[in-house]
This record gives C-alpha cells, structure tokens and sequence, in this order.
C-alpha cells in the first residue's frame, strides 16, 4: 500500500516515513522546502529494502495540494494511507502576531489537513478502504498559553477527526488522530532547557518524547491490528494530561 506523510523529512513525518517503510508500505516523502533532508529519510527506507519516492509541495496551497496527489497518483498508485502530519508553531501573544501570521498557521496546520484528506478521499471511497491519521497535539485538548491560535488549530484536527471518522466508515475508511505531547523534534526547539525541564518534571514518565514513540503508535493505528478503531484520539503525551 502506497503511504503519504505530509511533512516528512524531519521529526514525527521521518520517524513515520521510516517506520510504515521498514513494514512494508510504499512511501511518498513529502517536504516544502528541505530536499536534503527528505533524501535523507528516502535513503533509510532504501537500505532497510523499502520502496519511496520524494514529492515537494506546500500542503497549505490548494492547488500543491492538487499538483502533489497526481504527481503520487501517476508514480505510486492512489495513496492509501495518508498521514496528515505537517505543521507549524508559533510562540507568543495572539495579540502581538500579524493577520498574516494567523492565517498561516491555520492554514499549515488545520486547512492543509483537510485539503490533503478531501483529496484522498476519492481513491479510498472507490476501493472502499483507506486509513487517514491526522496528528493533533495535547495543546489541542487543554490549549496552551502563548500557542492559542496553534490550539485551536489542533483542537479543530481533533473535531475534523471525529467527524470525518462518523462521514467515511460507511466507505471502510478509518479516521483516527494521534495526540502528542512534548516531542523532541526541532519544532520545540524555542523551548529553552529550563521549560523543557520543566515539563518533564509535570509529566509522569519524567522524559521527553521521542519521534518514535508517535511513530510506533501511528504505525499500529494503520495495521490491520486497528482495524475496529476509528474516530478515536490516541495521545502520546507521557501521561502529561
């Protein structure tokens, strides 16, 4: 089966991309702007005997959106496992970020999710299956103070997710959302030592996450393994919330 994460040249999506390829699954590598890094991620899968292919493309841009999903359709096949994984952060007050700067994130982070999915569809629905799991945050459930509008995004992925779920299962598609928590990927990188700290110390297993830890959890949630599970929010937090 043919499986695309969005973002995947680096963090949770590379984890990912390299986990679902070690399984078995054909990979459609996704990046925006880093080409080296998404090489990076295709020459792991190729040395453990995988099959994947590297496709640009800013998930937040419709008509991308579009350009990706032929471009996979004509190499690999119709996708049909997609990992709605890219994103972006910003830390600060709501009132001391720009119109523009709102409108990104929601757009990477909410709208871009629903873009690739509403593209998906049509291939799952015609062979009536299809997995989609899209990757919230534990920000999503509580929000978090100075990360509001990247909250309400991961909170509206929560919604969609459930949604969508009750929508396709008549199709014998499986919607489910991954919800992580403090992940050491570079986008926590603003955090400084003493935050980070901070909250390992609220969180019970007292460390970090690492990219595999949601990886292994994705790649059980897209097994057959999970196939009486869908509409759910699975979080990967260390017991923080």
């Amino acid at each position: 089966m043919t499986a695309l994460i969005t973002g995947s040249s680096r963090g949770i999506g590379a984890a990912t991309a390299i986990e679902l390829g070690q399984t078995g699954h054909t990979i459609a590598i996704n990046y925006k702007s880093n080409r080296e890094a998404a090489e990076s991620v295709k020459s792991r899968i190729l040395s453990c005997g995988g099959r994947a292919e590297i496709f640009q493309a800013d998930i937040s841009d419709p008509s991308d959106v579009n350009r990706l999903f032929s471009e996979i359709e004509q190499t690999l096949g119709g996708v049909d496992i997609l990992i709605n994984n890219a994103g972006t952060s910003h830390i600060g007050l709501i009132q001391d970020m720009t119109d523009d700067e709102v409108i990104k994130l929601t757009n990477v982070n909410l709208i871009g999710a629903m873009l690739c999915s509403k593209r998906a569809i049509k291939h799952m629905v015609r062979q009536k299956s299809g997995v989609i799991i899209n990757i919230s945050s534990m920000w999503g459930e509580v929000g978090a103070s100075c990360e509001v509008v990247y909250s309400a995004c991961k909170a509206g992925i929560i919604g969609f997710t459930k949604a969508l779920a009750k929508e396709l299962g008549p199709s014998g598609i499986r919607v489910n959302c991954v919800s992580p928590g403090l992940i050491d990927t570079d986008m926590n990188s603003e955090l400084t030592k003493e935050d980070i700290a901070s909250l390992c110390d609220d969180t019970p297993l007292l460390r970090i996450g690492t990219p595999h830890d949601v990886a292994s959890v994705i790649a059980f949630l897209t097994s057959d393994d999970a196939s009486f599970v869908t509409g759910q929010i699975v979080p990967v937090n260390g017991g923080y919330i």
